[in-house]
């Protein structure tokens, strides 16, 4: 897998699935709190939301688990190289860099440290670079300095950056070095379906899903999903006319999902009408947590 490059120097959460609620974030347990807060540089929002929206332990486990699988791009060797590392550089901020009674992984150069890596060169002048100077770090990415100031004498540092452009390239480096979870179609206009006919009165509507696009929750080796799918015709009054519903359960070993993970799986439904022009909507919910996906198109019977 490859490793995050600590002496590139070019930032840093995304979400995607609408808000989530503070409350919900004090109901959590202290060990998922402490996850979330560990994982706010590189989690989704959609991750994010989903997560918090789980109600047991189980579930919360079974998203962390899979939480590190869909970020180790080379999920055939033994260990996951990314948590590996991620997980290094945030029990390091938070020995090196705790100010207070904030966690060191929380802190300005917490945050620089794990999502840019060590600098090549610390360099700390605890009276301040001159006489009447305040205590200062300057972190040099090869010729790429950062500083930090700490205005109060407290130990606690802030960035001091020289401009408005030097926070724009910390900013960049970081989404640019923030490694991404597969990416989920959410959209069913992201999925390929397709309709065709087979004979008078008869087509098939087919959807094809990428196995990695599959939300899969990883527990004990084995990797389980249940996708459901909804298709439903209406005639030219709006009349309802056919309707389908499949559920569709997912359940892999690893050596299975591995050998899956670029393959594709397609969900054929038969439909049986009279020669005609329909409405027809598919909905489609299991793909990601929380997520559901419709789409209308026109059905024609020969």
């Amino acid at each position: 897998m490859t490793r995050i490059n600590r002496g590139l120097v070019m930032a840093v959460v995304v979400l995607g699935a609408g808000c989530f609620l503070r409350p919900s974030l004090q109901s959590l347990d202290p060990e998922s709190r402490e996850f979330l807060s560990k994982v706010r540089y590189i989690i989704e929002k959609d991750e994010k939301a989903a997560f918090v929206g789980l109600k047991t332990a189980e579930e919360r486990n079974a998203f962390i688990e899979d939480f590190w699988a869909k970020r180790d791009s080379d999920p055939e060797t033994e260990v996951n190289e990314f948590k590996l590392e991620y997980s290094a550089r945030v029990d390091a901020a938070a020995g090196l860099f705790k100010e207070g009674t904030t966690p060191g992984w929380l802190t300005e150069r917490g945050r620089l440290y794990i999502t840019l890596g060590p600098p090549d060169h610390r360099l700390s002048y605890p009276r301040g670079v001159t006489f009447y100077g305040k205590p200062t770090e300057i972190w040099y990415y090869n010729f790429f300095p950062v500083r930090f100031v700490d205005d109060n004498w407290t130990g606690t540092y802030r960035l001091d950056p020289d401009s408005a452009a030097q926070i724009g390239e910390i900013t960049k480096t970081q989404v640019y070095l923030k490694p991404r979870a597969a990416a989920p179609a959410s959209k069913l206009e992201d999925v390929p379906l397709e309709i065709k006919a087979v004979g008078p009165g008869e087509a098939v509507l087919r959807v094809t899903l990428l196995y990695k696009d599959i939300w899969l929750n990883a527990e004990g080796g084995v990797y389980n999903a249940s996708l459901e799918i909804a298709a439903d015709a209406v005639d030219n009054t709006g009349a309802a006319v056919w309707s389908e519903h499949q559920t569709h359960p997912l359940s892999l070993t690893e050596e299975e999902y591995l050998k899956r993970r670029g393959e594709s799986l397609v969900i054929e439904i038969p439909v049986k009408l009279a020669p005609g022009e329909y409405g027809l909507t598919v909905v489609l919910t299991g793909l990601f947590p929380g997520a559901r996906a419709e789409k209308k198109v026109k059905l024609l019977i020969e």
